[in-house]
């Protein structure tokens, strides 16, 4: 597994158990209002950037236009400066897996498979969502990927509700993956997600025994997850020290939610289709 500190998904390698003691947030009503703005932004500029995108456009268009919109609306970017990363955006291209640095080079084409990831600061609080887009027609083989990847995330918030726990949805989007005969990334989690960008606990994508089973409660926040390669699962990162890319040259896909967890079940803080 890659071990990076700088990563804007957590590391699955990071020691778990010593995360979780340093405790999970519930929100409060106040600041669980903070986040469904926070997550109003990010969602808004997403689905902006998934309607702008076009043949031709660099991913530095699109951190540009994430950046002003997010200012626009009164939050501040969440990933600009976070660590050195020098984007408002991760924009990454096929085979980069996350964490893809937007460079006016970077000319998106048609046929590419393109993760957008952002996050929005706003009184206090974050929001963070992920996409993929088809830029115009791609192969049967990379919608096919695209598709999964989004039924997979679903598959896993479907699984949120106090009582729960988070092996429930590590299992579900694992079996969900595996099902359809990709491969779930195993070097990068899910989170929880508020006051920091990062909290407890880490939201792992498969079953594992390093992973504390806690159990979910009303008023956590979690930023669900999955990533999904079409051959190998291995990554590696790039001499940029940020970019993480399938070993194997296969196309990657990836979808995240921000998630209340609610007594009866969830709420998607940034759904796209509420904006």
């Amino acid at each position: 597994m890659n071990i990076l500190s700088n990563l804007l998904s957590l590391p699955a390698q990071n020691n778990p158990q010593k995360r979780q003691r340093r405790g999970i947030e519930i929100k409060s009503p106040r600041e669980i209002d903070i986040m469904r703005q926070s997550a109003k932004i990010v969602a808004t500029v997403l689905k902006e950037i998934s309607e702008l995108v076009k043949p031709g456009m660099t991913t530095a268009d699109l951190d540009a236009h994430a950046e002003k919109r997010i200012r626009e609306m009164g939050a501040t970017p969440s990933f600009k400066g976070y660590h050195g990363f020098p984007g408002s955006i991760c924009s990454s291209i096929n085979n980069e897996v996350v964490h893809g640095i937007p460079s006016p080079k970077k000319v998106i084409r048609t046929g590419d498979v393109l993760k957008v990831d952002t996050g929005a600061y706003y009184q206090g609080f974050h929001g963070d969502s992920c996409i993929t887009i088809a830029v115009g027609e791609v192969t049967p083989e990379a919608a096919r990927l695209i598709r999964v990847a989004e039924e997979t995330v679903f598959k896993g918030i479907e699984q949120v509700k106090a009582g729960n726990d988070l092996m429930d949805i590590a299992g579900a989007i694992e079996d969900h993956v595996k099902a359809n005969k990709f491969a779930v990334v195993e070097d990068f989690t899910g989170h929880g997600v508020g006051r920091n960008l990062h909290e407890e606990p880490s939201v792992f994508n498969f079953r594992t025994r390093e992973m504390p089973n806690v159990k979910l409660r009303a008023g956590m926040t979690l930023a669900i997850e999955p990533i999904l390669n079409a051959g190998s699962k291995y990554t590696r990162i790039l001499s940029d020290r940020w970019t993480a890319v399938t070993v194997d040259n296969s196309l990657s896909a990836q979808f995240e939610h921000t998630v209340l967890v609610t007594e009866t079940g969830y709420e998607i803080l940034t759904d796209r289709t509420k904006v």
